[in-house]
């Protein structure tokens, strides 16, 4: 039962401090902070947070001096006070947080939860919260050292009226994110096709260089181009906390179905390049190709030759030559090391990690850009960018199918990316989030010295990408 608010819903932070709402903040871990910050900024007055009873004294000192934020000891006191309250907490722990705090909820307030899976979040909200409580809940698609403004920001009117959608869209506007409508249902299936396999990708990556004991950027292999990405987000993704991919791929059903899919794609490949099976390899990658890109390009053909109706959607990644000034190490000079060619640079690659992803992508019948326009993520949208860049060229699509056939330089790391992949696959299907955790930190300890120059770096690159795609948008 949806019931209307003490609020009025045109409300801003220019309103006088009586007219304002109460903004409550359950769980202060990077995403609870950045929304703290924002609002502070934006001249909210009445900013209500907390997070575990033991971290109160380090909260009250941090947030010490910030307009308008109240640092309090518990989620009970938050939920009496506020009109507006978000839980920001894990998804492995919703249930358990709600279940202690939801029963204080003040009367005719407005829930709402951070979690990037949204099953378990909606069946502790039915179960705990009172029933003259709306259900209006939320998701910021980008880490916390995104910049928000422009970003996709997802907002469930489960129990709500209008009205409350409408003050919460003015509640959230100093991110200055776009929204997105979306029900708990379809939030769940956005995040796993555009998310869950994405990640898994880019940890399978981390786990086989670090199986390899290396440094991909450090032995001239992984240097430049689509490398750049590979390496600066996977840097990005063992930076972050690891439960922030292990809920989204444990508790979504789909995320574990497709990440098997990612597996078995990756295998099946890697069995056609053993065994030298050319006539099948391509066949299987241009069926991909077809079925993920083929409407895309056929459109760029159509515009090319004055035969579309409409201006076709410019790439996403126009060129690796943006890419090369983000890149961790420096492409060798020419003969300066034996796994260069004639002409210094890298050998070959067989890009197995994006032939994977789109035949993945295929058989799951994902279309990634559909997801595109409706809710992606920043790494997201640089994933499908290269894959894009790989595939749209015959050129280069054939190169790589020529390299994973008959170049053997990557070869032992493509064996380890294949066990990888299929271990991940594994440790996501027992549902056990300490064995997630074990095999997350260990390769992120690995890579651990080089975390702070990554994340500077990859917000750069993000960043520019972004740049370059606007300004094509606007040709």
């Amino acid at each position: 039962m949806a019931i209307g608010n003490l609020v009025r819903p045109d409300v801003t932070p220019d309103s006088p401090i009586e007219e304002q709402p109460s903004i409550g903040l359950i769980g202060m871990g990077a995403m609870g902070n950045m929304y703290a910050r924002c609002f502070s900024e934006a001249g909210w007055k009445k900013i209500y947070i907390c997070d575990l009873p033991s971290k109160y004294d380090d909260l009250k000192k941090k947030y010490e001096g910030f307009p308008g934020i109240h640092v309090l000891k518990d989620g009970h006191l938050v939920s009496r006070i506020s009109d507006y309250i978000i839980y920001s907490v894990e998804a492995e722990y919703i249930d358990r947080v709600v279940a202690e705090y939801g029963p204080s909820t003040k009367m005719g307030a407005i829930v709402a939860g951070q979690t990037s899976v949204k099953a378990p979040e909606r069946a502790a909200f039915e179960k705990y919260l009172p029933e003259d409580v709306n259900i209006l809940s939320c998701h910021s698609l980008h880490g916390p050292t995104v910049s928000p403004v422009g970003q996709p920001l997802v907002l469930i009117q489960h129990r709500a009226t209008d009205d409350t959608l409408k003050l919460v869209e003015h509640i959230l506007a100093p991110l200055r994110s776009r929204y997105v409508y979306l029900s708990y249902e379809d939030h769940d299936t956005v995040t796993a096709n555009t998310q869950a396999v994405t990640h898994a990708a880019f940890l399978t990556m981390g786990t086989a260089w670090h199986c390899s004991a290396s440094y991909p950027w450090e032995h001239g292999m992984y240097v430049g181009g689509i490398e750049t990405v590979k390496v600066n987000i996977m840097l990005r993704i063992y930076s972050n906390k690891w439960h922030v991919y292990a809920g989204l791929a444990i508790l979504n059903p789909s995320a574990r179905v497709q990440i098997d899919q990612f597996a078995r794609s990756t295998t099946e490949i890697f069995k056609l390049m053993l065994a030298c099976d050319a006539a099948g390899l391509r066949a299987r990658i241009y069926d991909a190709r077809e079925k993920v890109f083929g409407e895309y390009l056929q459109d760029r053909q159509n515009a090319a030759d004055g035969n579309g109706h409409g201006a076709a959607r410019p790439p996403i990644l126009l060129s690796e030559d943006i890419l090369d000034r983000f890149s961790l190490g420096k492409k060798p000079a020419e003969n300066a090391s034996p796994i260069t060619t004639s002409r210094g640079n890298p050998p070959p690659n067989s890009h197995l990690s994006l032939l994977a992803m789109v035949d993945c992508w295929a058989h799951l019948g994902i279309k990634p850009f559909v997801h595109l326009d409706l809710a992606a993520t920043p790494i997201f949208r640089l994933w499908i960018g290269v894959a894009e860049y790989l595939f749209r060229s015959e050129r280069r699509l054939d190169a790589a199918i020529h390299a994973a056939l008959y170049e053997t330089t990557h070869r032992s790391d493509d064996l380890e990316f294949v066990v990888a992949a299929r271990g991940w696959s594994q440790c996501i299907s027992f549902g056990n989030f300490e064995l997630y955790k074990q095999r997350f930190m260990q390769t992120s300890a690995f890579f651990e010295s080089r975390f702070e120059e990554a994340t500077k770096v990859g917000s750069a690159m993000i960043q520019a990408l972004m740049d370059t795609e606007d300004k094509a948008k606007t040709k």
